[in-house]
């Protein structure tokens, strides 16, 4: 986006969380790390991905001198999330407030204890800030704890390329690329029409894993509400139709030669990003950041934003929790209210495109006016809020990540060749009941 724009919405952002980090140094007064207290403090906090919190700590620290934060990133989810877990589990060196991703929530949800219950610091009287279902996902069953404090939401659409459509034949506005794709067949149907068209050596897909994911994500939450595991966390890999559906018409795509066989999230893929490696690729509004990163400005409008086959879904999303093992914790948790409030959303969503999940930033023009210059001028709210109001929650069960990467494992090997749609998936079965230790 253009520097003039930038600057337009990062005033509104701003403005914003200025004002809430001095309300908050008003009311700081003798509390620990507060504004009125002379203790120096360090605040760790531990995230993976990028939340785009920069900002948002340069204004906390001003409005509270006393307080440093230091972020510590560790990069790849699944590795961050079996530190996270070893360290909570361990009583230390997790940090003073964590990231924790919906897919490890309900995990660290079985040992409440191990977590500050914000309940208790006042989260009942903004609880209103967060969708009913984000809370949801961070609550104990019994609605007496609840372990984090929510960031932002997956959305999900489909960014794609329009100048490599245009080499291909195929139409490249946003609406009319839309209508290409009301189902995943049709998607899959695009994408021969793209291989057919197009004259260099682009795929229409970058992986097997994100399309997958995508739509796993999408019929669990259509039916029957969870994918791995059920609400009692049984696993119901291979007895759950919205995985194997999911499989099917993964297995389709990798069938009509439409994938770029890449591994998501590494070099490869990224170097293909931004060298037009592939034009298509499923969307949560957490991507956006990814893709203009590693498409740098080169990319700039060469993207566009489309709906996703199937009208909506979600995929991703976070929470801020506060470990009982730290020695600052309601410091921690002010910080984390802080981070996680509508205004700090919202400057996190100007930061690096991560979509609030706060209700009352759906209607703030900062948000529902923005349009991504960088994605030709996408209308970010049309496309991922109206999706997000009415998304229900998809259950992941305590060892959902560890039977995710297991899955992804197997559908690579289809993926590469290395065994047949059927073969992947008798050998996914056994993956899944090794990995979930049944």
């Amino acid at each position: 986006m253009s520097p003039s724009m930038r600057g337009t919405r990062r005033m509104i952002a701003v403005a914003a969380v200025a004002g809430v980090a001095l309300s908050m140094a008003a009311c700081g007064s003798d509390d620990e790390g507060g504004s009125g207290s002379n203790e120096k403090i360090t605040l760790k906090v531990s995230t993976f991905g990028t939340f785009g919190y920069d900002a948002l700590y340069k204004k906390y620290e001003a409005s509270h001198p006393n307080i440093k934060i230091v972020e510590s990133n560790e990069g790849d989810l699944g590795k961050y999330t079996t530190a996270l877990t070893q360290r909570i589990a361990a009583g230390s060196g997790a940090g003073d407030v964590v990231a924790i991703e919906e897919g490890a929530i309900v995990n660290f949800l079985k040992a409440p204890d191990k977590f500050v219950n914000l309940q208790d610091e006042g989260f009942n009287e903004i609880k209103g800030n967060w969708l009913d279902w984000k809370n949801a996902q961070a609550t104990t069953a019994d609605g007496k704890t609840t372990i984090g404090f929510g960031t932002d939401v997956g959305g999900l659409a489909m960014c794609y390329r329009t100048d490599l459509f245009k080499a291909a034949g195929l139409p490249t506005d946003r609406e009319e690329v839309s209508k290409l794709w009301p189902t995943w067949d049709d998607y899959i149907a695009t994408g021969k029409k793209f291989q057919a068209g197009t004259k260099g050596d682009a795929k229409f897909v970058d992986s097997a894993t994100n399309t997958y994911n995508s739509i796993l994500m999408q019929e669990a939450g259509e039916a029957p509400g969870y994918t791995y595991f059920d609400r009692d966390n049984n696993l119901v890999f291979d007895s759950n139709p919205a995985v194997r559906s999911s499989w099917d018409t993964t297995a389709k795509v990798l069938d009509a030669g439409l994938s770029a066989n890449l591994k998501s999230f590494t070099a490869e893929w990224s170097a293909a990003i931004k060298n037009g490696g592939f034009a298509t690729l499923a969307c949560p509004a957490w991507m956006t950041a990814n893709i203009k990163g590693d498409g740098g400005d080169a990319g700039a409008g060469k993207w566009d934003i489309a709906t996703v086959p199937g009208g909506s879904g979600s995929w991703g999303g976070s929470f801020l929790g506060v470990p009982t093992q730290g020695k600052h914790q309601k410091a921690a948790v002010e910080l984390a209210k802080f981070l996680s409030s509508p205004e700090g959303q919202l400057s996190a969503f100007d930061e690096a495109g991560n979509l609030p999940s706060s209700p009352k930033d759906f209607d703030n023009p900062a948000l529902k006016d923005f349009k991504n210059e960088y994605f030709s001028d996408a209308p970010v709210a049309d496309i991922f809020v109206e999706g997000a109001k009415n998304l229900k929650p998809v259950y992941l069960g305590a060892k959902n990540q560890a039977v995710r990467d297991a899955i992804e494992n197997d559908l690579r090997s289809v993926e590469q060749g290395q065994r047949t749609s059927e073969e992947g998936w008798q050998n996914a079965i056994k993956s899944a009941k090794a990995a979930a230790g049944v």
